[in-house]
C-alpha cells in the first residue's frame, strides 16, 4: 500500500486520488441567476443531502485548481441566496456534461445544453424541465474552506419546494429506483449508472441481528465465505432449530457431505444460497455438522 501526506502531493495529484476513490458521487445540477437575472447552470459532484427536518442539501463549487478562480454558481448563490438543485438521470447525462463547459459569464448554459428552463414557484432560478426531481432552495449559508486552488465552498441550501415527475413516484411517495435511472460521478471522465448495478441490502434497523461475533468459529474462519457472506449471516435474529436443520439436509440430499465431514463443500453450497439471499437455508447448511 502506498501512503501519502496531503502536503507531499501536488493539488492535482491529491484531487485525482480523492475523485478516483470517493464515489460514486451524486450530482447537483445547480441552477442559479446572477444579480442581473441571467441564468446559469452547472453540475457539481461534491454534493449530498444532510438533513430531512429541515431539508438541507450541501454542494461545493470548489475554486479552480489551475488558476484559483471561483465559479459563477458560487458568486450567484452568494449574491441572490437562491438555487435550484436538479437531479441527473441517464437521459440527460450528455447534456449535463456539456453544460459544465466553462462558457463566459452571461452565456445561458440551458440553451447551450439544449435543456428547457422551467419557471420555479418560490425562487427565481429556473428548474431543468428534463430533470426527474427538482429542488427549489434558499441558501442559508456559504462556508469557504480555503483561499487556494481546489478549496471548497460549502453552499448550505434549504429545500423550500420539491417537484417529482409522476412516473417515478408511487401512491406511497416512494421513488422507483429503476425508473429514476440516476447517474453519478466517478474519477476522471467516468460515470456510474445506478440502474445497471442495483442490489438490495436489508437494513438492520427493525431487527436485532446476532452479529458476526456470535457466528461459530468455523464459520468466521471459513476459507470460502467472504466478509459480505458473514454480514448476511450475522443479520439474522435467531438460528434455525435442530429439527429444521435435519429436515432441510435430508430433503436436499446433503447428508453425505455432513457424514463425510466435507466442510469446504458445505460452505461452498451455503455461499451459493447466500448469493441468492436465501440466508435461512444457508444457516441450515452451516449448522448441519452440529446437529447430525
Amino acid at each position: 500500500m502506498k501512503s501519502f501526506l496531503p502536503s507531499d502531493l501536488k493539488t492535482p495529484e491529491l484531487h485525482g486520488i480523492l475523485l478516483g476513490s470517493i464515489g460514486p458521487r451524486p450530482i447537483a445540477f445547480a441552477s442559479t441567476i446572477d444579480a442581473e437575472g441571467n441564468p446559469n447552470l452547472s453540475p457539481y459532484s461534491f454534493f449530498n443531502v444532510f438533513s430531512a427536518n429541515p431539508p438541507i442539501m450541501i454542494f461545493s463549487p470548489a475554486r479552480r485548481v489551475r488558476n484559483n478562480t471561483t465559479k459563477h454558481t458560487l458568486e450567484n448563490a452568494e449574491d441572490t441566496k437562491e438555487v435550484v438543485i436538479n437531479v441527473v438521470n441517464y437521459a440527460i447525462v450528455q447534456q449535463m456534461s456539456l453544460s459544465s463547459t466553462e462558457y463566459p459569464e452571461g452565456v445561458n448554459e440551458f440553451e447551450k445544453a439544449g435543456l428547457t428552463m422551467l419557471k420555479s414557484d418560490l425562487v427565481k432560478p429556473f428548474r431543468v424541465k428534463e430533470s426527474p426531481v427538482q429542488y427549489e432552495c434558499k441558501v442559508n449559508q456559504v462556508i469557504h474552506l480555503g483561499k487556494e486552488g481546489g478549496a471548497g465552498n460549502l453552499i448550505i441550501a434549504e429545500v423550500v419546494k420539491v417537484h417529482v415527475q409522476e412516473d417515478i413516484i408511487d401512491e406511497n411517495l416512494k421513488i422507483d429506483q429503476h425508473q429514476i435511472d440516476l447517474v453519478s460521478r466517478m474519477g476522471g471522465s467516468w460515470y456510474s449508472r445506478a440502474k445497471q448495478g442495483l442490489f438490495e441490502v436489508p437494513k438492520p434497523l427493525s431487527t436485532l441481528g446476532i452479529g458476526v461475533d456470535q457466528l461459530p468459529i468455523e464459520v468466521k474462519e471459513s476459507m470460502v465465505l467472504t466478509g459480505n457472506d458473514l454480514g448476511k449471516l450475522g443479520n439474522v435474529e435467531s438460528l434455525p432449530t435442530k429439527d429444521e436443520v435435519v429436515s432441510f439436509i435430508s430433503d436436499n440430499d446433503m447428508r453425505a457431505y455432513v457424514e463425510e465431514n466435507e466442510t469446504k463443500k458445505l460452505h461452498i453450497i451455503a455461499q451459493e444460497y447466500l448469493e441468492k439471499d436465501r440466508v435461512e437455508e444457508a444457516w441450515k447448511i452451516l449448522l448441519s455438522k452440529n446437529y447430525m
